[in-house]
């Protein structure tokens, strides 16, 4: 079974920001390194939609075609929202993939942890 991780808005956010930006270009290189190592990265629709609504709200157009670029990248990485999957948790479980192969990639560890394996992105490697 090929491991999962899941971001929530911290690092998608994160890969939004401009070239140049350590934590950005540290972030994208990590995204990289998992799916040279035939990790899945997933982008949860509700996540997508936190992180739209702060680049509408900064006027960002640059941001967003970044965050689009990221979720179309590759066919079926967008996770959309269905009856049984509302939070990120949820649309996490709801893949129903053993515990070993699946992780959330956050900077709120403590929360999520309660509902599934999480760390943090800069902790998590292929």
């Amino acid at each position: 079974m090929t491991r999962v991780i899941i971001p929530d808005t911290s690092p998608l956010g994160i890969v939004t920001k401009r070239s140049g930006v350590p934590e950005a270009e540290a972030c994208r290189a990590w995204i990289a390194h998992c799916l040279r190592a035939e990790i899945t990265v997933l982008m949860p629709a509700i996540a997508y939609y936190e992180i739209l609504r702060e680049l509408e709200q900064l006027n960002n157009s640059v941001g967003i075609a970044r965050l689009d670029a990221f979720c179309n990248a590759v066919p079926g990485r967008y996770l959309s929202l269905s009856n049984s999957a509302v939070l990120i948790a949820a649309q996490a479980l709801d893949l129903r993939l053993p515990s070993p192969d699946l992780i959330i990639a956050t900077t709120n560890v403590g929360h999520l942890t309660r509902f599934l394996a999480a760390d943090l992105w800069t902790n998590i490697s292929a």
